[in-house]
């Protein structure tokens, strides 16, 4: 049985930095496209950063390109997103997922990821950023 578990969200100041953890289980890392998504209420889920844990390779959205950072780690089966000099606009439910097969094309072609290219996700983590 595959699970994503989410951790690390909570509320931060604006300028503020909070890490957010993905420990998966029943599938490996490695083997797949992790990738981080957030959703506000009355909006589509929108792809903020993907990486192939397997090579290195990653993408991230224009809105937090400079600020957010992606990382995994094939033997902790864990992904991270590190988030710095958060912004009101951030704030939203964020969710980890696992694309084992059709994922990879936003790497690929440099585009945001795509939830319809995932097949298994976290119940999500709220992230607040708030003075």
């Amino acid at each position: 049985q595959v699970q994503l578990v989410e951790s690390g969200g909570g509320l931060a100041q604006p300028g503020g930095s909070l890490r957010l953890s993905c420990a998966a289980s029943g599938l490996t890392v490695s083997r797949n496209t992790m990738g981080w998504f957030r959703q506000v209420p009355g909006k589509e889920r929108e792809g903020v950063s993907c990486i192939s844990v397997s090579d290195g390779s990653r993408y991230y959205a224009d809105s937090v390109k400079g600020r957010f950072t992606i990382t995994g780690d094939a033997a902790k089966n864990t992904v991270w997103l590190q988030m710095n000099n958060l912004k009101p606009e951030d704030t939203a439910v964020y969710y980890c997922a696992a694309g084992p097969y059709r994922a990879i094309a936003a790497i690929i072609n440099r585009h945001e990821p795509q939830p319809h290219d995932y097949d298994y996700w976290g119940l999500g983590t709220q992230v607040t950023v708030s003075s």
